[in-house]
């Protein structure tokens, strides 16, 4: 008889970013612009990547997937973002937007996740084992590899929404967050929803841990092969092709396990952890590779000549 009077929710409105609201344009251009940059950084290594043979190499092939994880993963968020940012009613999101919205999130950051451990153990190959690396990680070995991760993060992701949206929700529906994620989402719903926070931990939390310390060991032993090698020359080289996967990888996970391993603990701090993995690495990771390896800046340099040769012609 109760539930006659209950009115399930169809719209949830997601309160944003914590500000006042003098900030709305200044904030608005900060994330427009940081949106510009990581769309323009992470297509620009996918053409790199694609037209300059010499980047036909497994750690480049899983390079271009990173990009094409960041660019959709920062179109999920910051779209909406900015729409909360310039209208008083751009929070508003449907039901099935929402869900849509946390499926496909989770999907490109649990694919992440995956890819930075299989990053990692490709150059534990590469440096370990350099003379059978190549028949090692084959084309179909890369290929089976970037499969398996996406259809892991898809399962995963699958499970997390439809155990999140099964449950119902007729109360408020105003979502304290920027995004529709998991746990802000079942604070608003009218049932138990322990079980729902035990399958984020073990989703989210384990997942991510799992792969932080297969990362660690793959450098733990990737450290200890750059010690033997003889040559000062020889050993930072080997240093510098792992340095901005470890660059990338540590601002990835540092902030993931910060906020997801503290449920029930949400503070303003969170918000800026969660912008941070959200919204400015999908920024940062094409600079890093851009900036610091010498193979994507020789290949810049040759598109860029091939680009000026083309208008002379």
């Amino acid at each position: 008889m109760e539930k006659k009077n209950q009115s399930f929710v169809t719209t949830f409105f997601l309160m944003g970013i914590p500000h006042p609201p003098e900030l709305d344009a200044v904030l608005f251009g900060i994330f427009l612009l940081i949106y510009a940059l990581t769309l323009v950084g992470n297509l620009l290594i996918l053409t790199v990547i694609k037209v300059d043979s010499h980047l036909h190499t497994p750690m480049y092939y899983f390079l271009a997937n990173l990009s094409f994880i960041d660019a959709w993963f920062s179109t999920v968020t910051v779209p909406k973002i900015l729409m909360g940012l310039l209208s008083p009613d751009g929070g508003a999101i449907s039901f099935q937007s929402c869900a849509a919205q946390l499926y496909f999130y989770h999907v490109l950051g649990g694919s992440e996740c995956l890819l930075y451990t299989v990053m990692s153990y490709d150059r534990y190959l590469a440096i370990t084992y350099p003379l059978r690396y190549a028949t090692m990680m084959s084309g179909n070995t890369c290929a089976l590899l970037t499969g398996s991760i996406w259809l892991i993060g898809a399962i995963l992701s699958a499970i997390q929404t439809t155990l999140t949206f099964r449950l119902p929700y007729c109360g408020p529906n105003q979502i304290d967050h920027y995004l529709c994620d998991a746990p802000p989402i079942l604070k608003l719903a009218c049932a138990d929803t322990s079980n729902n926070e035990t399958v984020i931990f073990v989703n989210i939390g384990v997942l991510t841990f799992t792969c932080f310390f297969l990362i660690f060991l793959s450098y733990v032993s990737i450290v200890r092969a750059i010690l033997k090698i003889r040559t000062a020359q020889g050993r930072f080289k080997a240093f510098q092709t792992c340095a901005s996967h470890c660059i990338v990888a540590l601002c990835f996970f540092l902030p993931c396990l910060f906020f997801y391993l503290r449920p029930g603990t949400k503070e303003a701090v969170d918000v800026i952890v969660a912008i941070f993995f959200t919204v400015l690495t999908p920024m940062l990771n094409p600079m890093v590779y851009t900036l610091r390896n010498k193979d994507v800046k020789t290949a810049l340099l040759r598109l860029k000549s091939r680009g000026i040769f083309g208008k002379r012609k």
